[in-house]
């Protein structure tokens, strides 16, 4: 088995700096060396020249902060082309942007150009795990997993239920759906470091038939995920009122159908109450935090802190919503993020923001125990943020006098050009500089 290591300073989460002083959730050391055997973390340590074994291959980054992937626990990978489209609401963007062109995904060659370049963008922000929808195309599910499987990235990914309320291009049948999703369940969830999501788009677009058959679907194979979007905009919710008048709320016609649970992300959230809270808090359900996607379609400002009241915390990441959102980079959604908090009349600190970029994010899909943290035995999964990436950056930098006022910095001014490396399981898959052929992306090794 082949080891090797990387150096430079390191941070980690120990802990829910929501739920405790921040100060003890952090893990940090200013000279680290973190050691990787077979795809995983065998130590982190302080650096010591005599303890290092001779001949162990060392990648070193000086002026560098070394922290976990980061998670992105919800986007559409078929909505790159609509980023910045002008002008509309969550309903009319819908119809007058997404669904277009998510029908392009019906050619399998353009899913796979796609998927190729969709994974490339994430990587170059630093995100090595993402709760990927997909399109109602069974093809589009099979480009995003080979391409993934390519990178050996640790993915969540389903095709997209909608058998109402779309174009007959994109709308499939509670039949069809419960199929098709079934099949490519068997064909990849844990194939390697791939997962499956069950995936209704959004309870307007599903039947209670289609509903129910994502409920039995979910329940027929514990270990899936669910993923879909709830009360992200005001008239989302009164149309979802109109169309389940039996259901005592929004969250309420998922319970109902069986799709609240461990392992169940909803993202958006913004207009919750406490019921719902509560709700997510019993079941062990868990929230997408999208504020740049809710800032640009105006949908409202999620209440991060209210998610996580420390009497019942809900399981609480962050997402990118592409192409709703208008970046692949947690560090720029993290920057949105600190405007809504404040805009609620609280404030998101670097460690909280850090926290929910990582090993929140990981717990909130349930995968803690394999990434997020730099811990021994978790998945080699690591990003490497340059402190001196650009001029203003190491100017910025420069005068930070703590290990918290540099994160906070990194969160607020940085963007995919901080990201100097990036490593899946123990690989390193991105690197700024490149590899010395003129790339930048290198498939993961293959034993």
């Amino acid at each position: 088995m082949s080891v090797r290591a990387i150096r430079g300073a390191a941070i980690s989460f120990v802990d829910d700096p929501f739920l405790v002083e921040p100060e003890a959730a952090l893990a940090y050391r200013d000279d680290a060396l973190v050691v990787i055997e077979a795809g995983r973390i065998v130590s982190v340590e302080d650096y010591d020249p005599a303890r290092l074994p001779a001949g162990m291959p060392v990648d070193h980054y000086p002026d560098a902060i070394i922290c976990a992937g980061f998670v992105d626990t919800h986007v559409h990978f078929p909505q790159m082309e609509v980023i910045g489209a002008f002008g509309t609401q969550l309903l009319e963007w819908l119809d007058r942007y997404t669904f277009p062109a998510e029908m392009k995904f019906a050619d399998e060659a353009y899913s796979r150009r796609v998927a190729r370049l969709f994974l490339r963008e994430l990587l170059r922000a630093g995100t090595t795990t993402a709760s990927v929808f997909c399109t109602v195309h069974p093809q589009s599910v099979e480009a995003f997993f080979a391409e993934s499987e390519r990178f050996n990235t640790r993915m969540i990914a389903g095709k997209v239920l909608m058998d109402r309320h779309a174009p007959e291009g994109l709308r499939d049948t509670p039949e069809s759906g419960y199929a098709e999703s079934k099949a490519l369940i068997e064909r990849w969830h844990g194939r390697g470091r791939q997962l499956y999501a069950v995936t209704p788009r959004f309870a307007p677009t599903s039947s209670d038939a289609q509903l129910a058959a994502a409920g039995r679907l979910w329940r027929e194979y514990p270990g899936v995920h669910m993923q879909t979007h709830i009360a992200e905009n005001r008239d989302e919710i009164a149309w979802v009122e109109a169309l389940f008048p039996e259901r005592k709320s929004y969250l309420d016609v998922y319970d109902h159908a069986g799709l609240t649970g461990p392992r169940a992300i909803f993202a958006h959230a913004v207009h919750f109450d406490e019921d719902d809270f509560c709700l997510c808090h019993r079941t062990g359900s868990a929230l997408a935090h999208c504020p740049t996607s809710n800032l640009f379609l105006g949908s409202g400002l999620f209440r991060v802190f209210d998610a996580k009241q420390a009497e019942r915390p809900v399981r609480t990441g962050l997402g990118t919503d592409v192409g709703g959102g208008t970046s692949l980079s947690q560090l720029q959604t993290l920057n949105e993020a600190y405007k809504v908090s404040a805009m609620n009349g609280t404030r998101l600190t670097g460690l909280q923001g850090f926290y929910l970029a990582t090993r929140g994010g990981a717990e909130a899909l349930r995968l803690e125990d394999r990434i997020g943290t730099l811990e021994p035995g978790r998945e080699a999964d690591i990003a490497v943020l340059d402190l001196k990436a650009t001029p203003l950056v190491a100017f910025r930098l420069a005068a930070a006098r703590t290990v918290h006022d540099k994160l906070f910095a990194l969160m607020t001014i940085g963007d995919d050009r901080v990201v100097r490396a990036t490593y899946v399981a123990g690989d390193k898959v991105y690197d700024r500089e490149g590899f010395g052929d003129g790339e930048q992306f290198r498939y993961a090794h293959r034993p």
